[in-house]
């Protein structure tokens, strides 16, 4: 390592970090998220959700300058590629047919968690960068067949750039609260420099082209037609109750699709009682009695002044609220209520609290006729093995290019109305 006061620790629990020092690192970051706070990945070790027993094995990566942490990431040793969304199972199965160990394997992540934002936290570019040195040289020492950094922040990727690991580009769907080009010829241009917002459901809606706009119109009718209707709780005035109603219809709707949830219900105990502001919850009710919900993360988003501004990506200029798309379920089956619980009920609270972004999570094309629009979400790789890192690196060209004219083609297909 270039700094020589600076000393690296693998410490195998995030609860043997200092809290406070953690959360300070993350706030100097560019694109900080509510899942990279200390609480929430300590909850996901101490409720059992992400640990050795469910192939998550926390090897937390730190430097330190005498007493001071300088930089930390969530690193954690997996038995397995589940619950990171960044697909490498023809990767594995290439390593098992060539009888070459794939696992296990390093990932820089929030377990179960498919949002961008920092991973490599550090007081500076050159701290970071040593921090990702310091990760594949631990990994190479371990005889770790690779690193995995997934849903990176643009820092992130430009470390990971420098210190040669490849780049993997997915499509994600994110709304922003900004009318398109057409709030402009409605002379609603920017004042005082201040972007525009929509300033209610109907204001958005009208963005809109008009098949778009009817079809929203209609799911939504049908819900209201069923008798569903819709309240909403945050933070700590979210009920244990209510808790535990959603984590009824988180853990159906795992089961249904044959498998069990991933978080437990310790987890969102911990989350109630040491993150209550980072929740809201969506509750369907129908003759009085709750029969849907849907849980919504949501934090202050507040880049660096000097960091990156690209549309396409998942960089955000500005400062405000960020909203989270993360678990539904339902105990009864009313058509389009999967659409009012995720999509409707979380946008139109985003715009009566002038939430700058909703974030629908991983993959879902469907999303662009509620006007989530594609950006590109960023992973980087290291794999030890060199001819295994050539052939991959071939691989995510030929993937690149697709994902290349698969955004080309989406942004072809916008849900808005043309401007006159």
């Amino acid at each position: 390592m270039a700094e020589a006061d600076i000393i690296a620790r693998v410490l195998p629990s995030a609860l043997d970090v200092d809290a406070a020092a953690w959360n300070r690192l993350l706030a100097q970051q560019s694109h900080p998220t509510p899942f990279m706070r200390h609480e929430y990945l300590a909850a996901l070790e101490s409720s059992g959700s992400a640990t050795p027993r469910t192939g998550w094995t926390p090897c937390l990566m730190t430097l330190w300058q005498g007493d001071t942490l300088v930089a930390a990431c969530p690193l954690y040793l997996k038995s397995h590629s589940y619950g990171e969304y960044v697909f490498d199972w023809a990767w594995a199965s290439a390593y098992e047919q060539h009888g070459v160990p794939y696992y296990p394997k390093a990932v820089i992540a929030v377990p179960f968690t498919p949002v961008p934002g920092s991973r490599l936290l550090a007081r500076d570019a050159a701290t970071r960068a040593l921090l990702m040195q310091a990760v594949c040289q631990w990994c190479e020492q371990e005889d770790v067949s690779s690193v995995h950094v997934l849903f990176a922040s643009d820092d992130d990727v430009q470390t990971s750039v420098q210190q040669d690991l490849m780049l993997r580009h997915t499509v994600q769907f994110h709304w922003k609260n900004e009318p398109p080009t057409l709030a402009a010829a409605q002379g609603e241009a920017a004042k005082d420099g201040q972007t525009p917002r929509y300033r209610d459901f109907d204001h958005f809606l009208a963005s809109l082209s008009q098949d778009k706009r009817k079809k929203i119109r209609q799911e939504r009718r049908r819900v209201a037609d069923a008798g569903v209707t819709f309240r909403w709780s945050l933070g700590a005035d979210i009920s244990t109750a209510d808790w535990d109603f959603f984590y009824r219809c988180y853990e159906r709707t795992y089961l249904e699709h044959g498998n069990p949830p991933y978080l437990t219900r310790d987890f969102f105990a911990r989350m109630a009682a040491h993150m209550p502001d980072a929740w809201l919850l969506f509750v369907g009710e129908r003759d009085g009695r709750p029969i849907a919900s849907s849980l919504i993360a949501i934090g202050a988003y507040e880049p660096s002044a000097t960091g990156p501004n690209d549309s396409d990506s998942c960089s955000e200029s500005g400062t405000g609220l960020v909203a989270y798309g993360r678990y539904w379920g339902a105990l009864e089956r009313v058509d389009c209520l999967h659409f009012e619980a995720c999509y409707y009920q979380p946008l139109q609270w985003c715009i009566a609290n002038g939430a700058v972004r909703f974030e629908g999570g991983a993959q879902g094309e469907h999303k662009m006729a509620r006007a989530l629009l594609p950006v590109q979400a960023t992973s980087a790789h290291w794999l030890a093995h060199p001819a295994f890192a050539e052939a991959v690196q071939r691989f995510l060209d030929r993937e690149g290019a697709g994902v290349e004219n698969y955004l080309e083609s989406l942004h072809q297909r916008l849900p808005f109305k043309q401007a006159p």
